[in-house]
């Protein structure tokens, strides 16, 4: 990358931080904290935890649409001055209603895409993957600080406090914003790779092995949100750890967890068992909340059920995304993002929903029950998963090419050996294309190539 697009690459990075330090750190406190509020039940707890995914769900995509129009930088602002909203009226709520209000604005400040967009208009598509990456490892490791800090900012000034911080993160996340470079939008230009397109949107929702990523995202997050729903409760009333203490016990597992994943990462990607791998996944998450449930009080088993747990939402965090960008067929990736990021966080709104409702019977073992039992329904769906192919995209320029070469151009590039899925944009005067590398007769496709880039 040039420095131009190392700077682009930090800039929406530390955005990202900034944004998902805020929305994480209340996550395995807020359970805790919460029953102080006026009006506040289990369940109207759980949709306080979640409300957040569904203004995320709904919103993310007319967000990036309006980006497409009056530029990244105004909805970047836009979105994070919702965030510094919603999170001063959720720090200073005295109610639970007011509270699900606050989260339901920090959410609608869903700047996602417009940042996956302002990333693809400062970044070339050969280094469009490795930007991606890079703000994928920052949105990891801004999950890992936050299940740390957020119990010990809870213990030294409640919800109030990690609602303040979260204000001013957001805050200085405007002043960033305010100082990065202005990207002028080229009209019908905006990359495919991260745009959400409407009319590619049946086709995306048709395709079966998308369907599969989208269900498996969903639940994925819907289990990470109903499990921290009733899990900060059995660390307090059954493991009687102080609530500083929680943040220590999460990057413990967490780092198990990841220890766990790597092998079985490595091994997936090396010996090309990705479906394999990713039900052994789904299975530790069945076996480790069955064993939660049944053993809850006792710290060392939970340690251990909770490590599987960990193990197998890591590799499945890890994996997911890039599965998606393999399957998604040429010059729709950005459409199956979009589908699948709603999927995402309408998992987290309906897992605060359901923990809540489980929540609110005094047995909080039940969601981990259910997690379980989901979990089975979740195992018999990825029985049809394939092994995705090995390829990337690239993107060839059609201004070379005559009309009545565009005519037979498509069929043409899927009879070259490697080539696996063409489509043709004309108003962009694109083509992309899905290649696999390790069969692909390289001296055939240069003959359309010039002018082209991957990613």
């Amino acid at each position: 990358m040039n420095s131009s697009e190392r700077y682009a690459v930090g800039n929406v990075s530390l955005l990202y931080a900034m944004r998902m330090l805020g929305l994480f750190m209340v996550l395995p406190v807020f359970t805790l904290y919460s029953g102080e509020l006026a009006g506040a039940t289990p369940v109207l707890i759980g949709v306080a935890i979640g409300i957040y995914g569904l203004s995320q769900a709904l919103l993310q995509v007319p967000f990036g649409a309006l980006s497409d129009r009056f530029g990244r930088k105004p909805l970047m602002l836009t979105g994070l001055g919702l965030f510094v909203m919603g999170s001063l009226l959720a720090a200073f709520s005295e109610s639970i209603y007011l509270m699900i209000a606050g989260r339901f604005l920090q959410g609608a400040g869903a700047i996602a895409s417009v940042l996956m967009a302002y990333l693809a208009d400062a970044t070339r598509e050969d280094n469009r993957s490795k930007a991606m990456a890079t703000v994928g490892m920052t949105i990891g490791l801004s999950f890992g600080v936050a299940l740390i800090a957020g119990p010990i900012l809870a213990s030294l000034g409640g919800l109030y406090l990690i609602f303040l911080i979260t204000a001013v993160l957001g805050a200085l996340g405007m002043l960033l914003v305010m100082r990065m470079p202005t990207i002028i939008i080229q009209r019908h230009r905006t990359s495919r790779d991260v745009a959400f397109i409407k009319d590619d949107l049946r086709k995306v929702l048709k395709d079966p092995a998308l369907l599969r990523l989208d269900v498996s995202v969903l639940l994925l997050h819907l289990s990470l949100t109903m499990l921290f729903v009733s899990l900060p409760m059995v660390l307090k009333n059954q493991w009687a750890l102080p609530v500083e203490d929680h943040g220590w016990v999460y990057l413990g597992l967490m780092a198990i967890g990841f220890a766990l994943m790597v092998p079985g990462l490595i091994y997936a990607e090396k010996q090309r068992q990705l479906p394999l791998v990713f039900r052994v996944a789904v299975l530790t998450l069945i076996v480790g909340m069955l064993v939660l449930g049944l053993f809850q009080a006792s710290v060392l088993i939970s340690c251990i059920a909770l490590a599987l747990f960990f193990a197998g939402f890591n590799f499945m965090e890890a994996s997911l995304p890039s599965m998606l960008s393999r399957l998604a067929p040429a010059g729709q990736r950005g459409t199956a993002m979009g589908v699948f990021a709603s999927c995402q966080f309408g998992g987290a709104f309906l897992g605060g929903v359901l923990g809540g409702v489980l929540l609110n019977t005094g047995r909080p073992e039940l969601a981990f029950y259910a997690i379980s039992a989901l979990a089975c329904v979740w195992f018999l769906f990825t029985l049809g998963m394939k092994n995705p192919p090995a390829t990337q995209t690239s993107v060839i320029s059609l201004r070379r090419f005559t009309e009545d070469q565009i005519d037979g151009l498509q069929e043409s590039l899927l009879a070259v050996n490697g080539v696996t899925d063409v489509t043709l944009i004309m108003e962009d005067q694109l083509a992309y294309l899905k290649i696999d590398k390790s069969r692909l007769d390289r001296r055939a496709l240069d003959q359309f190539t010039l002018g082209s880039h991957e990613a």
